[in-house]
């Protein structure tokens, strides 16, 4: 079974991908509303994928996920970044990003889960 960490200081969106996940894909989810309790999480965890909140008080998603590449269990985890905004400055900065892709707010249960699939090249049977 896949393990999908979430790192979203919304703890209803965190609940939503958490059963949406679950539901649909059969993947467990463990999730922290801070950058700094997901990379605790994630030593702890060892997630499969990490599906990264960007707008986040304190620790932002940049940081996090410049934090969770400098430590080596982290350099190759595939990490999506899930944010509201997406405006075309903001594409081409995270596009520079080091990771595998980026689901935009809101989104539905089914649409969720394929974009994660399709980014993580996973199978439905994965």
């Amino acid at each position: 079974m896949k393990r999908i960490l979430v790192i979203d200081d919304d703890w209803a969106i965190g609940q939503i991908v958490q059963i949406s996940l679950k539901a649909i894909a059969g993947w467990e989810v463990i999730i922290a509303t801070s950058g700094q309790a997901g990379i605790d999480k994630a030593l702890i965890e060892n997630p499969d994928a990490i599906l990264l909140d960007m707008m986040m008080p304190g620790m932002d998603g940049v940081t996090t996920l410049k934090h969770l590449r400098e430590h080596s269990l982290f350099e190759s985890l595939p990490i999506i970044l899930l944010t509201a905004k997406v405006q075309m400055d903001e594409k081409q900065k995270y596009s520079e990003l080091p990771i595998m892709g980026m689901i935009t707010k809101p989104f539905t249960a089914p649409d969720l889960v394929q974009q994660m699939r399709s980014l993580l090249n996973w199978a439905e049977n994965e």
